[in-house]
């Protein structure tokens, strides 16, 4: 039997390891400014309701066009950069800012330099946008970049905020208390000073800077980077710090995961190209895009074996572990997705699949069914630490779970199919017209799968305002939970 004194093998040493870890926990709690944690999140809440509604409006007037009106703000043309740019900057991108400010002060051991601008960030960040997808719908303040149509000065406010943002995270990161880094702050990085850069893409782009194809080629970098170099390594951040959270394990390797955050660093920087196939873009050009798309299986690979690794022993209490099952369900979108994303750029299969709903699947999954349910699994993580309580209800949100895993699930498979029915009928030379006659069935259970996502988002939510609104002591975290 180990000596009592080594902390192992006894019911004193347990009891010490406890109470080690209760003042370890206490430490990491007091580094947190819950408030502000809270400000982001609100806003992320809001947000996550918002932009997928405005998409499951846009879905029913693919089937019933008069539906909200015929008024030229409720149109496709208007709504649609909403609900885009809604889900990128206001849905996922605010969720990660306010779970940001909980992961990095407690990976680097100090608080927030500066911690108190983030409140003014939030609230510049959130009435920027609302200002932004005002524009957009009453003005038509278009720019013409799909993902890059907020009017210049809600870019440049935008582009000063994740600026200021990256100051305030990456000089915390510099004050440290250990030299190591853990992989979350790896991708926490790259995700910032990428994204800085990339946004000086969005300032210049649109304008006419780099004319013609060149500019297409332009833009169908930015859009990727958004996607590859913003929202994927931010991602990254959420999962690789709450997955091992949440089933109180290691991550299954390190040095894995560094070969995941290097490879999409060397890979993803070429792959925009890959939509404009067969277009006056040099041949070269493309077939980098494709070889780039296709060496993104490395990181996807890698880090699915470093999530699925990390599960190796805990499937026991998943069915009751609700952030663990958003993130799993992440996980699996996140496989089927961009598998899907890296062979639709192969040329032999672009040619059935491009401009048609295909696409929109891909996007869907990955954008929505990977990293804003990924955001919310931290969600689920995070929020009822802040109030020192238990989340309010399981039940609800094992139904919010089921409806969102339904919904996404549903929808990425219709997508799928009436994409390809469309191209290939395209192929075939069938008229343009008979091909939108024939989506209309899969439009009305697209729209059927969006309202059940839009129920179980706004489940979730409620779920969390009654879980603020119960009996706790907001100083503490949730009991003996990391």
């Amino acid at each position: 039997m180990a000596d009592a004194g080594t902390g192992t093998g006894t019911v004193g040493g347990h009891e010490r390891v406890a109470a080690e870890i209760a003042r370890a926990l206490a430490r990491n709690d007091a580094l947190i400014d819950r408030d502000l944690i809270r400000v982001w999140l609100l806003w992320g809440f809001f947000w996550t309701m918002f932009a997928p509604t405005v998409g499951v409006v846009i879905s029913t007037k693919f089937t019933y066009p008069e539906f909200f009106g015929g008024q030229a703000w409720s149109t496709f043309g208007r709504l649609r950069p909403v609900h885009v740019n809604g889900v990128i900057w206001g849905a996922f991108s605010t969720l990660f800012i306010g779970l940001a400010y909980y992961v990095t002060p407690r990976l680097a051991g100090v608080r927030v330099w500066q911690e108190r601008w983030g409140f003014l960030f939030a609230w510049i960040w959130n009435l920027n946008l609302a200002a932004a997808f005002i524009g957009i719908t009453a003005f038509g303040t278009n720019r013409g970049w799909e993902a890059g149509e907020l009017w210049l000065p809600n870019v440049l406010v935008l582009t000063a905020c994740i600026a200021a943002i990256s100051v305030q995270l990456l000089m915390t990161i510099a004050r440290r208390v250990q030299r190591d880094l853990y992989v979350s702050l790896w991708y926490l990085i790259g995700a910032l000073v990428w994204t800085d850069i990339n946004l000086l893409l969005l300032i210049i782009g649109p304008y006419g800077t780099v004319p013609g194809i060149n500019n297409a080629a332009l833009h169908g970098l930015f859009i990727h980077y958004v996607v590859g170099l913003w929202i994927t390594p931010a991602g990254y951040v959420l999962i690789y710090y709450f997955l091992p959270a949440s089933v109180r394990a290691p991550i299954y390797s390190h040095k894995l995961s560094l070969i995941g955050f290097w490879s999409l660093a060397f890979f993803y920087p070429f792959v925009g190209i890959h939509h404009y196939l067969f277009s006056p873009i040099a041949d070269w050009a493309e077939t980098i895009a494709i070889v780039s798309s296709m060496m993104l299986i490395i990181p996807v690979w890698t880090v699915l074996q470093n999530f699925f690794g990390t599960m190796k022993g805990h499937w026991d209490g998943f069915s009751r572990n609700l952030p663990a099952k958003f993130l799993i369900l992440g996980s699996l979108m996140y496989l089927v997705g961009c598998f899907q994303g890296s062979v639709e750029a192969l040329r032999s299969l672009q040619e059935p699949t491009h401009f048609t709903d295909f696409v929109i699947a891909h996007s869907h999954l990955t954008v929505f069914g990977t990293f804003v349910v990924w955001a919310l699994g931290g969600a689920l993580h995070v929020w009822p630490r802040l109030f020192g309580r238990e989340l309010w209800s399981f039940r609800l949100g094992n139904w919010s779970f089921w409806l969102i895993t339904l919904g996404i699930s549903t929808m990425g498979l219709v997508l799928s199919a009436q994409g390809l029915q469309q191209g290939f009928m395209l192929m075939a030379r069938a008229e343009w017209v008979d091909t939108v006659v024939t989506m209309k069935p899969f439009w009305f259970v697209r729209t059927l799968s969006g309202v059940s996502m839009d129920v179980g988002i706004t489940l979730l939510v409620y779920n969390f305002m009654r879980t603020a609104m119960g009996p706790g002591t907001a100083a503490q975290g949730a009991p003996g939970r990391p």
